[in-house]
């Protein structure tokens, strides 16, 4: 009796099957776009922030085709106010590109002026998390604190039982746990920083 193979088991599954024009979509471009600075810091700020790339952020503000729509319509209706502006080259998804420019098209709209308020609904979310990294610094102090107390106790503890008692030993694998936390708040609140800068 021959042996069936695990790839004949897949090939007899029906699954859905990608084509080949949805993975060309997925294809990374290069596009070029006029910006304000605050757009240029905005799209950063949340991707470095957040850990996310920037070709995700825009797959995901660009590819909202209900939002960009709407957009799109209040471009149409409101002039596109001048404000200096700089070329900014973004790696962008073909998928993505092309929904941006089927919505120019469509609204007779400008590109730059669609990435630009598409980029800016970043804006809440900056606010937010600024929030939240003021929140953290306050728990932060008070971590500081607790592991302040921490070290004084176990100077006691060492006073009074000498390092090599199993309490203290105990007690000091504790505080260095509660050590290691604080240090990696205070790493994740540097990292943050970058969202105080935003304006």
């Amino acid at each position: 009796m021959t042996k069936k193979k695990a790839s004949d088991d897949f090939d007899e599954m029906e699954l859905p099957r990608p084509s080949s024009s949805d993975l060309r979509g997925k294809q990374s471009v290069r596009a070029t776009f006029r910006l304000t600075a605050r757009a240029i810091e905005a799209i950063s700020v949340v991707a470095v922030h957040l850990g996310i790339k920037q070709k995700s952020l825009f797959e995901h503000l660009i590819e909202d085709t209900q939002t960009l729509s709407h957009i799109a319509r209040q471009v149409q209706e409101n002039d596109f106010p001048p404000r200096e502006r700089v070329q900014k080259t973004y790696v962008l998804s073909r998928r993505t590109l092309k929904m941006l420019q089927e919505a120019c098209d469509a609204f007779d709209a400008p590109r730059d002026a669609l990435v630009e308020y598409s980029i800016l609904r970043l804006t809440p979310v900056i606010e937010e998390e600024r929030k939240k990294h003021r929140r953290r610094k306050a728990v932060l102090a008070e971590v500081t604190n607790y592991v302040r107390q921490g070290e004084a106790v176990l100077a006691k503890i060492e006073a009074a039982l000498g390092d090599d008692d199993p309490v203290c030993h105990g007690y000091r694998q504790a505080l260095r746990t509660l050590q290691q936390t604080e240090q990696e708040i205070a790493a994740h609140i540097e990292k943050g920083e970058i969202i105080e800068a935003y304006r």
